[in-house]
């Protein structure tokens, strides 16, 4: 097990299209708020919203962060975001590369 102050939360989203999870991506890890962002095209979103169910495309943006600055990092990706609703759920990620995690720690600023 890897230790505390190597320790990454990950941050999962969805954007409408590829421009704006780029945009929404780009942003936070040039304010160090992540240290990295996954785009992932060509999902299919199937949710219940304002009493219908919907289907629509999306892109999946997976952002690795500490867990000293998820709350920061979900609060940004609200800000940025152009949903009403947007998905922001943060998932501890206790073991892994240890010089990954390190890595991550580094590129992330502390609050």
């Amino acid at each position: 097990m890897t230790s505390p102050e190597a320790a990454v939360t990950v941050v999962l989203t969805t954007a409408p299209d590829a421009e704006v999870a780029e945009a929404l991506a780009t942003r936070v890890v040039d304010e160090r708020l992540a240290a990295c962002a996954n785009i992932v095209p060509g999902i299919t979103s199937i949710y219940r919203w304002e009493g219908e169910v919907q289907r629509d495309a999306e892109v999946l943006v997976i952002l690795k962060t500490t867990p000293a600055v998820s709350d920061a990092l979900r609060e940004r990706i609200i800000e940025l975001h152009p949903y009403d609703v947007p998905e922001v759920l943060a998932l501890a990620a206790p073991d892994g590369s240890m010089d990954y995690m390190r890595w991550v720690g580094e590129e992330v600023a502390a609050p």
